[in-house]
This record gives C-alpha cells, structure tokens and sequence, in this order.
C-alpha cells in the first residue's frame, strides 16, 4: 500500500506542510497533515532541520520509514529538474540555500532509508492540484493564478501544466511580462494593495483582509483598480489559450469578492464568457499537485517540460 502513497510538500517563506497523498483517490491521508514555522533567513542546516520538523511527522503517520517519495511545491527561482535552489538578496528569502542542491542535502535530515525527491513550481503545484479535485477537473484547459506576496500562475491542459506550448507566455508564468510601468507581479500582489491603499488614504495598513475589512469608498476603489487590471493584462492570455476556467488561490483571493465583480465585467466585455473558482483547497491543492510527480503517467508528461528557473 505504501508504493501508492506519496508525500506532498508546500513550502512557503514563513511556514511548511507536509501531508501523505493516496495515489489512487487524490485524498490526503487522515492524521498526516503537520506544518512548522520556518525562519527563512536562518542558515541552511537550520531551515533544512526545521523542513523535516513537519516531514518526518508525516512520515511517521504513514509508515514510510523504508522508502519516502516527497514532491515539493515550492517557489522560484528555483531548476525544478535538478532540485538546485536559486534563491539570491532580491528574493528576501531563503538566501543560505542558494545554489545549494535540495536532493543533495536534504535526505541527510529525513527519517527514511531511501528518499526519492521532485520538485514543482507552487503555483503549478497548486494548479495541478485544483485540476485533480476541484471544479476545474472537468476542465480541458484552466488557468490558475494564485495571489498573495507574489502573483503565481500555471496553464493546465488536461491535467498537465503547459510551459513550451505555443498558447501559453514564456515558461508558462505571469508574473514577470510587462505590464504598465513594470510587471505584473508589481500589479497583482499584497505590496500593490497596500501601497496604492496607502496613495489613497495615507492609511499604513500591514495587509489585504484590512482594506478589505475596512470597507469604505476608497478600499472599494483599491479592489476595483485591482479587478480592471487584472481584466486588462489577463485578456490576451485567456484569449489565445482559450481558458475554459480560472481558479484563483492565495490570500488575496479571500477578497475576492471585492474584485472579482469588475475582472468578470470586463472579461465578458471582452467577450469571454470564462467560468471562475476561488479554491477551497487552498495549500492542499499544492500538497495533491506536488504528490501527484510521482504518478509515472503523470511524471512522463512533466519530467521534460520543468523550468529550470
């Protein structure tokens, strides 16, 4: 039973789950979900001990103890084929792992005899998880976005993420074309809210959920700006890949109620009737979609087509 079981990892810059995933069902095994805070300036052995805090728990629940499958969603920079992290000063994060080779390194800390490790872009990670158990499963081809301290993105195509086709922007990511007076990433994330609330107000605030909960005429106003554009850049892309969906996660996504009125108007202006769902899943679906590299179907489809950056 256990060569059907695979753990899924998601990293993010302030905490890590692990959680064991039935190959089969797409099911995250009861009791095997465990998290821990991550100090991602701390050096390279202490974050690699505190990564295995939530790991070796969950390979404790699942009896993996002889062999470990692990899938990691993780963010860039980051080669995905070979496990090198590439983390440097401009991503304020994880800096002591620059270079240094996850696969490598890492087995050194997990409590298992054979360790056998991959690695997914998180938001391709979640985008393949969503198209696995969520709405969008009955989907040919979806778009994910995920918002939050950055703006993720991956293009599915029946349950594959799409990075060389000819449909999708170089390397099957978003958040780094041109947009405005930058990228997109300046645009469709947490600093953008708060800065242009700020311009507003001048009003400091330390993230989303407060403009949104503060619910005047210029927290409006920020969402509103947020949903135009996001319409505005989105339109080309949902164009040429022909989109049947879109499925947005991250923090920002709670609000979603808030902007997603203008991004459908505008798309519908457009004249795209694009379906939209803001995930339930949330960190599981990156857990499913990372597990899920090491269903060999699956893992022939994607093994070539990783970013190496």
């Amino acid at each position: 039973m256990t060569d059907q079981i695979a753990i899924g990892v998601d990293v993010g810059g302030s905490h890590i789950t692990s959680a064991a995933v039935n190959l089969r069902t797409f099911e995250i095994l009861q009791n095997s979900s465990f998290s821990a805070k991550i100090n991602n300036k701390a050096s390279k052995e202490i974050i690699m001990q505190d990564w295995c805090i939530a790991i070796n728990k969950t390979i404790e629940s699942a009896s993996l103890q002889n062999r470990a499958t692990i899938g990691f969603a993780i963010p860039g920079p980051f080669n995905y084929k070979t496990g090198v992290a590439l983390f440097e000063g401009d991503n304020d994060k994880y800096e002591s792992l620059y270079n240094v080779s996850i696969p490598q390194e890492l087995p050194k800390f997990i409590n298992s005899e054979q360790v056998d490790l991959r690695f997914l872009n998180d938001a391709t990670a979640f985008g393949v998880g969503v198209s696995t158990q969520g709405k969008a499963k009955n989907c040919k081809k979806v778009i994910v976005v995920t918002l939050g301290t950055g703006f993720g993105s991956a293009f599915i195509n029946n349950g594959v993420p799409q990075v060389n086709s000819d449909d999708v922007p170089k390397d099957g990511c978003l958040w780094d074309k041109p947009y405005k007076s930058g990228i997109s990433d300046d645009y469709f994330s947490t600093r953008w809210c708060i800065e242009r609330y700020y311009e507003i107000t001048s009003k400091r605030v330390k993230g989303v959920k407060e403009i949104a909960e503060a619910n005047t005429e210029e927290s409006r106003a920020v969402f509103n700006e947020f949903g135009s554009n996001m319409a505005e850049f989105m339109i080309p892309f949902v164009k040429k890949f022909q989109a049947e969906i879109i499925v947005m996660g991250g923090n920002i996504s709670k609000a979603s109620d808030l902007f997603l009125p203008m991004l459908k108007s505008e798309l519908q202006k457009a004249g795209l009737q694009t379906a939209f769902e803001i995930s339930p899943l949330l960190e599981d679906a990156a857990i499913i979609g990372s597990a899920k590299l090491f269903v060999p179907d699956f893992w022939n489809l994607v093994k070539n087509e990783l970013p190496e950056l």
